[in-house]
């Protein structure tokens, strides 16, 4: 089955929480499964920018059905236990529904500005680390942390575990890889974007990778980022879900009309 989910930038004309929050109202009374947020500090020079975690707080407490979360966290630049502390209380609050989004970030500059190592190895390297303290954590159980200490945080996720997806920019393979380990991947694509539909092939060999590097897809969420009318919606997404995403993402931005034309989308629904 496929799921439609609304992804929201959290910059530009989309930095207003209040204006964020009724667009994910507006997705739940209109059928979308789904809302998403962006991740950054920082964007262009005079650009203003809202916390997404403090926006996914609202929307879990204004929503009652809709998956939510941030796709992709940049996870390397944040303290895991502080997001330990956010996860569990976001679904929490949501009763059980976050999706945890993990990449190492797009923008060098949200680490370089702030003392920190830009290097994209070395973010890898932090995030595969990250991820494996926050799911202990999450756990309930006593963790060894790197100083030496044993902590255990209580309470733990409403869910068994909070599903995590990763982020990978194919046809690099390492981000896609790492999702083969976890229960997502939402990958981009070099040479596509907002002005290029992604090729169905490119999609494909996507998913071929991960089935290879798991065995079995089963209970592995595909996410796609793109943009349809409610008159051409059907045609793009069904090539799509031929060959294995479960995940259509709805992607809104200025670049496609800014929040009216979001919100006009959005109250038009998902194809069914």
């Amino acid at each position: 089955m496929i799921r439609y989910a609304v992804g929201l930038p959290n910059v530009g004309p989309f930095a207003d929480p209040l204006t964020l929050v009724d667009l994910a109202v507006a997705a739940e009374e209109h059928g979308w499964d789904g809302v998403f947020l962006w991740d950054h500090l920082l964007y262009h020079d005079d650009w203003p920018v809202v916390n997404p975690v403090v926006v996914a707080s609202a929307i879990a407490a204004r929503t009652t059905r809709i998956r939510l979360g941030v796709l992709m966290a940049a996870l390397p630049r944040r303290r895991v236990q502080t997001v330990a502390r956010e996860t569990v209380t976001l679904d929490t609050l949501s009763g059980g529904r976050l999706v945890f989004g993990a990449g190492i970030g797009s923008i060098d500059a949200e680490y370089a500005a702030f003392g920190e190592d830009p290097d994209p190895r070395g973010r890898g390297s932090r995030l595969d680390e990250s991820l494996e303290q926050l799911t202990a954590l999450w756990s309930g159980a006593e963790v060894a942390m790197p100083s030496g200490a044993r902590v255990r945080m209580l309470p733990t996720p409403v869910q068994p575990r909070i599903p995590v997806w990763c982020a990978g920019r194919w046809p690099n393979r390492p981000g896609v890889r790492r999702s083969a380990r976890w229960d997502g991947v939402v990958p981009t694509f070099a040479h596509a974007g907002r002005d290029v539909p992604v090729p169905v092939e490119d999609f494909a060999d996507v998913v071929r990778f991960v089935a290879a590097e798991r065995g079995s897809l089963d209970g592995f969420d595909i996410g796609l980022e793109g943009w349809t009318s409610p008159e051409n919606a059907t045609e793009i997404i069904t090539p799509y879900a031929a060959a294995g995403m479960t995940w259509w993402i709805e992607a809104m931005g200025w670049w496609r009309g800014g929040v009216d034309a979001a919100r006009s989308r959005i109250l038009a629904g998902p194809p069914r």
